[in-house]
């Protein structure tokens, strides 16, 4: 059996592609499944930029220049997965041949379980080529008008080139001011998940880690967890949820649960110096 692939595509840059792409590559294979992430932006491959990957033998853009095999660019990265990081000097996005990529997600087919390849913000001939071969498209967008329009282009692309949109992710999702149903209207795909609006994901990029690894129990880590699962059609564990089966409790409540009991002490504390520890 071949491994599954996904592409991750958006409209434009800066809606949070990239991020979605390595986050729901870290909850794959938290799920144990064999991941690998491919940075396909050729002309600004940036995976490498938020995520602290080990030195591979080669690129993918050297992969796609002929120079290497497809397994020589894969390095490991945080979060139990490999990924095929991008060149990043103007030389290498001259020597690549797009076309080849095909190539290279049949190798990558046969060696993981899941290949998600993380797509060149934008319209170009160059993304034409992962939005045809996935299995899976992965439209992103934030709820802003503009994104949104944007990305009812990529949808008609996809169409276009014969690919399969498997549905939209809003992402940097909040406020009252966010109209949910409108955004899908807009780019008329199925609603896969939104993603809150979270500081973490800078920093998390900062530490050049994904965020469910980084900072598990955040609301914009929470959900995308609850996206990858849900993606492989399965249920996120227990112990993200409310406590798991044996009865211990997630990080997030036994954090809650350490401070609450901080502030019973503070409290008491508080009240034995006011009255001269006689009620205290």
């Amino acid at each position: 059996m071949t491994g599954r692939v996904f592409a991750v595509a958006s409209g434009k840059g800066g809606v949070g592609k990239t991020t979605t792409a390595v986050n729901l590559a870290a909850v794959m294979a938290e799920a144990d499944r064999s991941v690998v992430l491919v940075d396909y932006d050729l002309g600004m491959a940036n995976v490498g930029a938020v995520l602290d990957v080990e030195p591979a033998e080669a690129t993918l853009h050297d992969v796609l220049a002929g120079d290497a095999d497809a397994l020589d660019a894969v390095a490991e990265a945080p979060g139990e997965f490999d990924a095929m990081v991008g060149g990043t000097d103007i030389e290498d996005f001259g020597r690549a041949d797009p076309s080849k990529l095909r190539e290279v997600a049949e190798d990558l087919r046969e060696e993981y379980d899941v290949t998600i390849v993380d797509t060149g913000g934008g319209l170009s001939h160059d993304t034409t080529v992962p939005l045809g071969l996935a299995d899976d498209v992965l439209l992103v967008s934030t709820p802003q008008v503009a994104a949104l329009e944007n990305t009812a282009k990529t949808l008609d692309l996809v169409e276009r080139v014969g690919g399969d949109v498997e549905g939209l992710i809003l992402t940097r999702v909040g406020g009252a001011a966010v109209d949910v149903d409108e955004a899908v209207e807009r780019v008329d795909a199925p609603l896969l998940g939104t993603i809150p609006e979270d500081g973490a994901v800078a920093d998390s990029e900062a530490a050049g880690e994904p965020l469910v690894v980084y900072a598990p129990e955040n609301p914009a880590a929470q959900s995308y967890r609850e996206l990858g699962y849900e993606l492989l059609g399965e249920s996120p564990p227990v112990s993200f949820r409310d406590g798991d089966e044996d009865g211990e409790v997630s990080a997030g409540a036994a954090f809650a649960e350490v401070a609450d009991e901080q502030a019973e002490a503070d409290n008491e504390s508080l009240l034995s110096r006011l009255t001269g520890g006689r009620l205290g």
